[in-house]
Protein backbone atom coordinates (compact mmCIF):
# COMPACT_ATOMS: atom_id res chain seq x y z
CA UNK A 1 0.00 0.00 0.00
CA UNK A 2 0.88 3.74 -0.44
CA UNK A 3 0.91 5.59 2.54
CA UNK A 4 0.85 9.37 3.68
CA UNK A 5 1.29 9.44 6.80
CA UNK A 6 0.51 13.17 8.04
CA UNK A 7 1.94 14.92 11.33
CA UNK A 8 1.15 18.75 10.30
CA UNK A 9 3.77 20.33 13.16
CA UNK A 10 5.59 16.60 13.71
CA UNK A 11 4.21 16.80 17.30
CA UNK A 12 5.18 13.28 17.83
CA UNK A 13 7.93 12.72 15.37
CA UNK A 14 10.14 9.52 16.77
CA UNK A 15 7.12 8.17 16.75
CA UNK A 16 6.04 8.75 13.19
CA UNK A 17 9.53 7.73 11.96
CA UNK A 18 9.29 4.28 14.17
CA UNK A 19 5.97 3.50 12.73
CA UNK A 20 7.06 3.95 9.39
CA UNK A 21 9.88 1.94 9.14
CA UNK A 22 7.65 -0.58 10.31
CA UNK A 23 5.32 -0.45 7.38
CA UNK A 24 8.31 -0.14 5.04
CA UNK A 25 9.64 -2.95 6.60
CA UNK A 26 6.01 -4.99 5.96
CA UNK A 27 6.69 -3.85 2.34
CA UNK A 28 4.29 -0.56 2.13
CA UNK A 29 5.52 2.82 0.89
CA UNK A 30 5.56 5.57 2.63
CA UNK A 31 5.44 9.67 3.12
CA UNK A 32 5.44 11.49 5.95
CA UNK A 33 4.10 15.18 5.45
CA UNK A 34 4.93 17.71 8.03
CA UNK A 35 6.75 20.97 8.59
CA UNK A 36 10.34 21.70 7.96
CA UNK A 37 12.83 19.94 10.31
CA UNK A 38 14.50 22.35 12.65
CA UNK A 39 17.87 21.70 14.40
CA UNK A 40 15.78 20.79 17.90
CA UNK A 41 13.96 17.89 15.78
CA UNK A 42 17.18 15.97 15.89
CA UNK A 43 17.58 13.61 12.89
CA UNK A 44 14.76 11.00 12.57
CA UNK A 45 16.05 7.53 11.51
CA UNK A 46 14.41 6.12 8.30
CA UNK A 47 12.19 8.78 7.28
CA UNK A 48 12.27 11.68 5.40
CA UNK A 49 9.83 14.38 5.82
CA UNK A 50 7.82 16.03 2.99
CA UNK A 51 7.60 19.10 3.81
CA UNK A 52 3.93 20.28 3.16
CA UNK A 53 3.15 22.56 6.06
CA UNK A 54 3.71 26.41 7.64
CA UNK A 55 5.98 27.41 4.85
CA UNK A 56 5.39 30.92 6.55
CA UNK A 57 4.66 29.67 10.05
CA UNK A 58 7.86 27.43 10.33
CA UNK A 59 10.36 30.00 9.80
CA UNK A 60 12.62 30.90 12.81
CA UNK A 61 11.19 34.66 12.83
CA UNK A 62 8.00 33.97 13.30
CA UNK A 63 8.76 32.88 16.83
CA UNK A 64 9.89 36.40 17.70
CA UNK A 65 6.42 37.46 16.80
CA UNK A 66 3.43 38.81 19.26
CA UNK A 67 1.17 35.50 20.11
CA UNK A 68 -2.16 37.18 18.81
CA UNK A 69 -0.26 37.71 15.12
CA UNK A 70 1.76 34.37 15.40
CA UNK A 71 -1.63 32.61 16.17
CA UNK A 72 -3.26 34.39 12.98
CA UNK A 73 -0.27 33.60 10.56
CA UNK A 74 -0.48 29.51 11.80
CA UNK A 75 -3.86 29.60 11.24
CA UNK A 76 -3.95 31.02 7.62
CA UNK A 77 -0.81 29.16 7.17
CA UNK A 78 -2.68 26.01 8.19
CA UNK A 79 -5.86 26.53 5.72
CA UNK A 80 -3.23 27.02 3.08
CA UNK A 81 -0.81 24.09 3.66
CA UNK A 82 -4.21 21.78 4.11
CA UNK A 83 -5.51 23.28 0.31
CA UNK A 84 -2.06 22.26 -0.81
CA UNK A 85 -1.70 18.78 0.90
CA UNK A 86 -4.97 17.88 -0.83
CA UNK A 87 -3.79 18.84 -4.43
CA UNK A 88 -0.63 16.72 -3.68
CA UNK A 89 -2.80 13.96 -2.40
CA UNK A 90 -5.19 14.29 -5.77
CA UNK A 91 -1.84 13.85 -7.46
CA UNK A 92 0.25 11.22 -5.77
CA UNK A 93 -3.46 8.89 -5.27
CA UNK A 94 -1.81 7.45 -1.98
CA UNK A 95 -3.90 3.75 -1.27
CA UNK A 96 -4.40 5.24 2.31
CA UNK A 97 -4.59 8.47 4.50
CA UNK A 98 -3.09 8.77 7.98
CA UNK A 99 -3.25 11.60 10.11
CA UNK A 100 -1.19 11.38 13.03
CA UNK A 101 -2.34 15.01 14.34
CA UNK A 102 -4.88 17.49 13.32
CA UNK A 103 -3.96 20.82 15.01
CA UNK A 104 -6.69 23.06 14.28
CA UNK A 105 -9.62 20.68 14.19
CA UNK A 106 -12.20 23.13 13.88
CA UNK A 107 -10.39 23.73 10.47
CA UNK A 108 -9.32 20.23 9.55
CA UNK A 109 -12.65 19.07 9.93
CA UNK A 110 -13.75 20.99 7.02
CA UNK A 111 -11.03 19.17 4.74
CA UNK A 112 -11.83 15.72 5.59
CA UNK A 113 -14.55 15.95 3.26
CA UNK A 114 -12.89 17.13 0.44
CA UNK A 115 -9.76 14.53 1.07
CA UNK A 116 -11.80 10.90 1.89
CA UNK A 117 -12.81 10.70 -1.89
CA UNK A 118 -9.08 10.23 -2.64
CA UNK A 119 -8.68 7.62 -0.27
CA UNK A 120 -10.14 6.50 3.12
CA UNK A 121 -8.83 8.40 5.85
CA UNK A 122 -7.26 7.07 9.39
CA UNK A 123 -6.87 9.29 12.71
CA UNK A 124 -4.60 8.03 15.71
CA UNK A 125 -6.01 9.79 18.57
CA UNK A 126 -2.99 10.16 20.54
CA UNK A 127 -4.67 12.21 23.18
CA UNK A 128 -8.72 11.56 23.74
CA UNK A 129 -9.27 14.92 25.90
CA UNK A 130 -7.61 17.08 23.56
CA UNK A 131 -6.21 20.36 24.71
CA UNK A 132 -6.55 18.91 28.31
CA UNK A 133 -10.18 19.47 28.38
CA UNK A 134 -9.12 23.28 28.59
CA UNK A 135 -12.81 25.08 28.27
CA UNK A 136 -11.55 28.06 26.39
CA UNK A 137 -11.07 25.82 23.44
CA UNK A 138 -14.66 24.82 22.99
CA UNK A 139 -14.87 25.41 19.56
CA UNK A 140 -12.05 23.14 18.55
CA UNK A 141 -13.10 20.95 20.91
CA UNK A 142 -16.47 20.91 18.82
CA UNK A 143 -14.34 20.52 15.42
CA UNK A 144 -12.47 17.27 17.23
CA UNK A 145 -15.70 15.64 17.51
CA UNK A 146 -16.78 16.16 14.14
CA UNK A 147 -13.28 15.12 12.85
CA UNK A 148 -13.70 12.01 14.35
CA UNK A 149 -17.11 11.65 12.70
CA UNK A 150 -15.74 12.12 9.10
CA UNK A 151 -12.77 9.92 9.68
CA UNK A 152 -13.13 6.41 8.28
CA UNK A 153 -11.33 4.46 10.76
CA UNK A 154 -9.52 5.70 14.17
CA UNK A 155 -6.76 4.52 16.29
CA UNK A 156 -6.23 5.01 20.06
CA UNK A 157 -3.50 3.46 22.37
CA UNK A 158 -4.91 2.67 25.73
CA UNK A 159 -8.49 1.23 26.47
CA UNK A 160 -9.30 4.74 28.35
CA UNK A 161 -8.87 5.99 24.66
CA UNK A 162 -11.50 3.46 23.35
CA UNK A 163 -14.03 4.40 26.11
CA UNK A 164 -13.75 7.49 25.57
CA UNK A 165 -14.55 8.05 22.29
CA UNK A 166 -17.41 5.49 22.33
CA UNK A 167 -18.96 7.76 25.49
CA UNK A 168 -18.56 10.54 22.54
CA UNK A 169 -20.25 8.67 20.09
CA UNK A 170 -17.71 7.10 17.62
CA UNK A 171 -19.29 3.53 16.83
CA UNK A 172 -16.59 1.06 19.15
CA UNK A 173 -16.35 -0.48 15.22
CA UNK A 174 -14.52 2.69 13.83
CA UNK A 175 -12.23 2.00 17.14
CA UNK A 176 -8.69 -0.09 17.16
CA UNK A 177 -6.53 -0.17 20.14
CA UNK A 178 -2.95 -0.84 18.78
CA UNK A 179 0.09 -0.46 21.50
CA UNK A 180 2.56 2.73 21.08
CA UNK A 181 5.50 1.10 21.03
CA UNK A 182 8.93 1.24 22.43
CA UNK A 183 11.31 4.19 21.54
CA UNK A 184 15.16 4.14 21.85
CA UNK A 185 15.14 0.85 21.70
CA UNK A 186 18.30 0.08 19.78
CA UNK A 187 20.53 -1.04 22.70
CA UNK A 188 19.61 -3.04 25.58
CA UNK A 189 18.65 -1.43 28.69
CA UNK A 190 21.34 -2.12 31.53
CA UNK A 191 21.28 -5.32 33.60
CA UNK A 192 21.92 -4.97 37.09
CA UNK A 193 21.07 -2.05 38.59
CA UNK A 194 21.43 -1.86 42.47
CA UNK A 195 19.80 1.29 42.92
CA UNK A 196 22.17 1.74 45.66
CA UNK A 197 23.41 5.05 45.11
CA UNK A 198 22.41 8.55 44.76
CA UNK A 199 18.62 8.04 43.02
CA UNK A 200 16.92 10.99 40.76
CA UNK A 201 13.17 11.47 39.93
CA UNK A 202 13.31 12.34 36.33
CA UNK A 203 10.89 14.39 34.58
CA UNK A 204 11.64 13.72 31.05
CA UNK A 205 10.26 15.80 27.67
CA UNK A 206 8.54 18.65 26.80
CA UNK A 207 7.89 20.56 29.93
CA UNK A 208 4.09 21.60 30.21
CA UNK A 209 1.74 22.22 33.29
CA UNK A 210 -0.16 19.16 33.02
CA UNK A 211 2.63 16.72 33.31
CA UNK A 212 2.79 17.80 36.97
CA UNK A 213 6.43 18.99 37.62
CA UNK A 214 5.01 22.07 40.49
CA UNK A 215 3.31 18.36 42.34
CA UNK A 216 6.94 16.42 42.26
CA UNK A 217 8.49 20.09 43.52
CA UNK A 218 6.44 19.45 46.50
CA UNK A 219 6.35 16.48 47.09
CA UNK A 220 10.19 16.35 47.09
CA UNK A 221 9.90 18.73 49.86
CA UNK A 222 8.02 16.75 52.31
CA UNK A 223 10.48 14.17 52.35
CA UNK A 224 12.91 13.66 55.45
CA UNK A 225 16.02 15.39 55.01
CA UNK A 226 17.94 12.79 54.92
CA UNK A 227 16.26 11.02 52.10
CA UNK A 228 16.51 14.49 50.22
CA UNK A 229 20.35 14.62 50.57
CA UNK A 230 21.06 10.77 48.73
CA UNK A 231 17.86 11.87 45.73
CA UNK A 232 17.33 14.84 43.36
CA UNK A 233 14.84 15.47 41.41
CA UNK A 234 15.32 16.45 37.45
CA UNK A 235 13.31 17.94 34.91
CA UNK A 236 15.17 18.13 30.93
CA UNK A 237 13.01 18.94 28.29
CA UNK A 238 11.95 21.50 25.84
CA UNK A 239 9.82 24.51 27.86
CA UNK A 240 6.23 25.30 26.84
CA UNK A 241 5.39 26.81 29.90
CA UNK A 242 6.72 29.32 32.48
CA UNK A 243 9.08 27.76 34.68
CA UNK A 244 10.52 30.82 36.90
CA UNK A 245 7.60 29.78 39.62
CA UNK A 246 8.72 26.68 39.79
CA UNK A 247 12.36 27.73 40.27
CA UNK A 248 10.91 29.94 43.05
CA UNK A 249 9.25 27.67 44.55
CA UNK A 250 11.62 25.54 45.33
CA UNK A 251 13.57 28.18 46.71
CA UNK A 252 11.03 28.85 48.86
CA UNK A 253 11.06 25.59 50.15
CA UNK A 254 14.95 25.15 50.78
CA UNK A 255 15.58 22.34 48.04
CA UNK A 256 16.99 24.47 45.19
CA UNK A 257 20.20 22.67 45.15
CA UNK A 258 18.72 18.97 45.18
CA UNK A 259 16.34 20.38 42.27
CA UNK A 260 17.65 20.67 38.53
CA UNK A 261 15.44 21.92 36.18
CA UNK A 262 16.95 22.37 32.36
CA UNK A 263 14.90 23.62 29.85
CA UNK A 264 16.62 22.51 26.59
CA UNK A 265 16.39 20.49 23.34
CA UNK A 266 17.88 16.87 24.15
CA UNK A 267 19.90 14.57 21.44
CA UNK A 268 18.73 11.32 21.14
CA UNK A 269 22.81 10.42 21.41
CA UNK A 270 21.87 12.18 25.00
CA UNK A 271 19.04 9.86 26.18
CA UNK A 272 21.00 6.93 27.67
CA UNK A 273 23.29 9.26 29.75
CA UNK A 274 19.66 11.29 30.93
CA UNK A 275 17.96 7.61 31.55
CA UNK A 276 20.96 6.20 33.59
CA UNK A 277 21.03 3.69 36.37
CA UNK A 278 20.09 5.42 39.73
CA UNK A 279 17.77 7.01 37.72
CA UNK A 280 13.21 6.50 38.73
CA UNK A 281 11.42 7.59 35.74
CA UNK A 282 8.54 10.40 37.11
CA UNK A 283 4.90 11.13 35.90
CA UNK A 284 2.95 12.99 38.22
CA UNK A 285 0.82 14.21 35.28
CA UNK A 286 -2.71 15.48 35.66
CA UNK A 287 -3.96 13.50 32.34
CA UNK A 288 -2.84 11.25 29.78
CA UNK A 289 -3.20 9.10 27.11
CA UNK A 290 0.01 7.26 25.86
CA UNK A 291 3.26 8.53 26.48
CA UNK A 292 6.49 8.44 24.20
CA UNK A 293 8.23 9.40 27.37
CA UNK A 294 7.44 6.20 28.83
CA UNK A 295 8.57 3.92 26.09
CA UNK A 296 11.90 5.33 26.17
CA UNK A 297 11.70 4.84 30.06
CA UNK A 298 10.31 1.27 29.38
CA UNK A 299 13.54 0.61 26.79
CA UNK A 300 15.73 1.34 29.18
CA UNK A 301 14.76 -0.38 32.24
CA UNK A 302 13.70 2.50 34.19
CA UNK A 303 11.53 1.78 37.48
CA UNK A 304 8.52 3.64 37.02
CA UNK A 305 6.35 6.49 39.52
CA UNK A 306 3.29 7.19 38.07
CA UNK A 307 -0.11 8.49 38.38
CA UNK A 308 -2.85 6.06 37.91
CA UNK A 309 -3.81 7.25 34.60
CA UNK A 310 -4.24 6.27 31.34
CA UNK A 311 -1.57 4.25 29.28
CA UNK A 312 0.38 3.93 33.26
CA UNK A 313 -2.48 2.42 34.79
CA UNK A 314 -2.89 -0.08 31.55
CA UNK A 315 0.50 -0.92 31.42
CA UNK A 316 2.43 -0.45 34.70
CA UNK A 317 2.06 -2.73 37.33
CA UNK A 318 1.77 -1.66 40.71
CA UNK A 319 4.13 -3.11 42.86
CA UNK A 320 6.09 -4.43 40.34
CA UNK A 321 7.17 -2.63 37.44
CA UNK A 322 7.16 0.39 39.89
CA UNK A 323 4.64 2.72 41.79
CA UNK A 324 1.88 3.89 40.59
CA UNK A 325 0.11 6.88 42.71
CA UNK A 326 -3.26 9.10 42.98
CA UNK A 327 -3.13 11.65 39.83
CA UNK A 328 -2.73 15.49 41.96
CA UNK A 329 -1.79 13.83 45.30
CA UNK A 330 0.70 15.27 46.76
CA UNK A 331 1.07 13.02 49.41
CA UNK A 332 1.05 9.98 47.48
CA UNK A 333 4.02 10.80 45.47
CA UNK A 334 5.97 11.51 48.56
CA UNK A 335 4.92 8.74 50.03
CA UNK A 336 6.29 6.74 47.08
CA UNK A 337 9.18 8.28 46.42
CA UNK A 338 10.05 7.72 49.82
CA UNK A 339 9.55 3.92 49.65
CA UNK A 340 11.88 4.15 46.73
CA UNK A 341 14.41 5.43 48.93
CA UNK A 342 13.64 3.52 51.69
CA UNK A 343 14.02 0.19 50.08
CA UNK A 344 16.56 0.36 47.58
CA UNK A 345 15.80 -3.76 46.58
CA UNK A 346 12.30 -2.96 46.08
CA UNK A 347 13.91 -0.20 43.35
CA UNK A 348 16.37 -2.58 42.16
CA UNK A 349 13.72 -5.21 41.59
CA UNK A 350 11.64 -2.80 40.07
CA UNK A 351 14.29 -1.95 37.43
CA UNK A 352 14.13 -5.83 36.71
CA UNK A 353 10.69 -6.60 35.72
CA UNK A 354 10.45 -3.09 33.83
CA UNK A 355 13.09 -5.14 31.60
CA UNK A 356 10.84 -7.87 31.94
CA UNK A 357 7.98 -5.44 30.34
CA UNK A 358 9.57 -3.63 27.83
CA UNK A 359 10.44 -7.45 26.06
CA UNK A 360 7.02 -7.64 26.15
CA UNK A 361 5.77 -4.73 24.23
CA UNK A 362 5.42 -5.20 20.42
CA UNK A 363 8.17 -4.34 18.06
CA UNK A 364 6.96 -1.95 15.37
CA UNK A 365 6.86 -4.31 12.48
CA UNK A 366 4.14 -6.21 14.51
CA UNK A 367 2.37 -2.55 15.05
CA UNK A 368 2.69 -1.69 11.36
CA UNK A 369 1.25 -5.09 10.71
CA UNK A 370 -1.64 -3.97 12.95
CA UNK A 371 -2.19 -1.03 11.51
CA UNK A 372 -1.74 -2.22 7.74
CA UNK A 373 -4.83 -4.56 8.73
CA UNK A 374 -6.31 -1.05 10.32
CA UNK A 375 -5.79 0.58 6.69
CA UNK A 376 -6.84 -3.20 5.03
CA UNK A 377 -10.51 -2.67 6.61
CA UNK A 378 -10.81 0.35 5.50
CA UNK A 379 -10.58 0.09 1.63
CA UNK A 380 -12.43 -2.63 2.20
CA UNK A 381 -15.36 -0.41 3.85
CA UNK A 382 -14.54 2.13 1.12
CA UNK A 383 -15.20 -1.03 -1.84
CA UNK A 384 -17.98 -2.28 -0.10
CA UNK A 385 -19.84 1.24 -0.16
CA UNK A 386 -20.08 1.13 3.83
CA UNK A 387 -17.94 4.10 4.64
CA UNK A 388 -18.94 5.86 7.34
CA UNK A 389 -21.65 8.95 7.01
Amino acid sequence: MRVALIDPSLFTLPYDAALATGLRACGHDVVLHGRKLRDDDGEPAGVVVTPSFYRVAGMRAFDAMPTPLRLGIKGVDHVVSMAGLRARLARDRPDIIHFQWLPLPVIDCRFIPAIRPIAPVVLTVHDSNPFNGDPTTGLQRRGVAMSFARCDRIIVHTEQGRLRLVEQGVKRARITVLPHGLLGAGQPPPTGDRMSDEITFLLFGKLKAYKGLDLLIEAFARLPSAMRAVARVRAVGKPYMDLAPLVARAEALGIASRVSIEPRFVAEAEIPAILAPGTIATFPYREIEASGVLSLALAHGRPILASRIGGFAELVRDGIDGMLVPPDDVASLAAAMARFLAERRFAADCARHVRDLAASVPDWTEIARRTAAVYAASLRDDRGGRRAA
